[in-house]
């Protein structure tokens, strides 16, 4: 069963750079590594910079360097911080973060993070995904400021602070017991 909410691009370019990088539950246990992720985000954020260089003739190219730099760490800790907390750790499948360069009508960044997720835990986030793709960004933001009780700020920042488009692909892992893999794509246009 494969399910796609928001905006999922699944078939993307097979001629632009990328990066993958996979998290083994079997070596560290995730939880763990959650304190990493800053660091590896850090890292993604400035594999990608290499991508804009800076020109001594164009002054702007250091703050669009810079404005690049501190969107991808940004959405990237979120996605890793997600993909970790509600990660399944029974499955023992890796976690997988990647980083899409697409250049096209203009630059898009794809980041996506997928990790497994147990039947009642996927419950839970299409209820969530379902209700962040049916409100106004800006108010499902000030909803979740005043709610102390559920998350989901995170994402939100994205699509306020980033305009960033999301979306979520939801696929079986295993029948039994129910495991289910969530991929969360941000599109950030650069």
């Amino acid at each position: 069963m494969t399910q796609i909410f928001g905006e999922f691009r699944e078939n993307l370019p097979k001629n632009h750079e990328f990066l993958i990088l996979g998290f083994s539950p079997s070596s560290v246990p995730i939880r763990q590594r959650w304190r990493n992720n800053g660091l590896s985000a850090d890292f993604i954020a400035d594999y990608l910079t290499t991508f804009f260089p800076i020109s001594e003739t164009e002054p702007r190219t250091n703050d669009k360097q810079a404005e690049v730099k501190s969107a991808v760490s940004y959405i990237a800790n979120e996605l890793l911080e997600n993909a970790m907390k509600f990660n399944d750790e029974d499955s023992m499948y890796p976690i997988k973060f990647e980083i899409h360069l697409i250049e096209h009508t203009g630059v898009t960044v794809v980041l996506q993070a997928t990790n497994s997720v147990s039947a009642q835990s996927l419950n839970k986030f299409q209820a969530f995904i379902k209700e962040l793709i049916n409100s106004d960004p800006y108010d499902f933001y000030i909803q979740r400021l005043e709610d102390t009780e559920v998350s989901g700020l995170g994402l939100v920042t994205m699509m306020n602070d980033y305009e960033a488009q999301l979306g979520w692909k939801v696929d079986t892992l295993q029948q039994e017991p129910e495991i289910f893999t969530v991929t969360t794509m941000v599109q950030l246009t650069v």
